[in-house]
């Protein structure tokens, strides 16, 4: 296909594709003559993830370029794919997903760090779920804000009550693994992955508020008088 058909497809204009072009993010289509060249599906899906990378994620031309890379390098590794794309693995596989950075001083003296609150009861709950995760993840830092601020709070939600939402959560990662399934093609199948995980965010958070208000309805007494239901 012509840079034209690329872009309709896509919907990336021609003049950004040729930046992508000259920045080595998008490889050069099979010339044609000597201004002109053809582009292939490999071109397609290469361009969505950059838009989404890019548009969805925030990542500059330089981060997303790195990702890109590392994607078209890992050959097989489906689970490094994923967790490239959603951030929460390295880049290259010489990096320790296992680690959490080079030491502190504090830790280079021989003294431990101080564990950010919330961190152990994260590690907790993930125990408990048997989940396999690596330390560097981010959601488990955020898990560790939460559970202290329930914590500063008084609350009663422990890491214990947030079983049956991790719970929830595994079978809505189920149906996003299968969601990968079926695809051949590497970068396909980074697309697939930013599709089922970043861009469904939004709208499981959407389906999550609306059942929300249908079981509040159900519980606390109903709709208020003259109200209609949407259809």
């Amino acid at each position: 296909m012509k840079v034209s058909e690329l872009s309709r497809r896509t919907g990336v204009q021609v003049p950004l594709i040729k930046y992508y072009l000259r920045e080595g993010m998008l490889p050069p289509g099979r010339a044609t003559a000597s201004n002109q060249a053809d582009y292939g599906e490999e071109h397609v899906h290469r361009l969505r993830l950059i838009r989404t990378l890019i548009a969805t994620r925030g990542l500059s031309a330089a981060a997303t370029k790195e990702i890109l890379d590392a994607i078209t390098a890992e050959q097989e590794d489906l689970h490094q794919v994923f967790g490239i794309v959603l951030g929460v693995r390295p880049t290259t596989k010489e990096e320790d997903a296992d680690t959490e950075g080079p030491p502190t001083e504090t830790e280079s003296a021989g003294e431990s760090a101080p564990e950010p609150a919330g961190l152990a009861d994260a590690r907790r709950l993930i125990a408990e779920m048997g989940w396999d995760v690596s330390r560097g993840n981010p959601a488990a830092h955020t898990l560790a804000e939460v559970l202290a601020a329930l914590a500063d709070l008084g609350a009663d939600i422990d890491w214990r009550g947030l079983l049956p939402y991790a719970r929830l959560a595994d079978s809505i990662a189920d149906l996003d693994v299968q969601q990968m399934r079926g695809e051949r093609d590497l970068l396909a199948q980074a697309e697939r992955a930013v599709m089922v995980s970043i861009l469904l965010e939004p709208a499981l958070l959407a389906l999550r508020r609306l059942a929300q208000e249908a079981k509040s309805a159900r519980h606390f007494g109903g709709s208020r008088p003259g109200e209609a239901n949407p259809t």
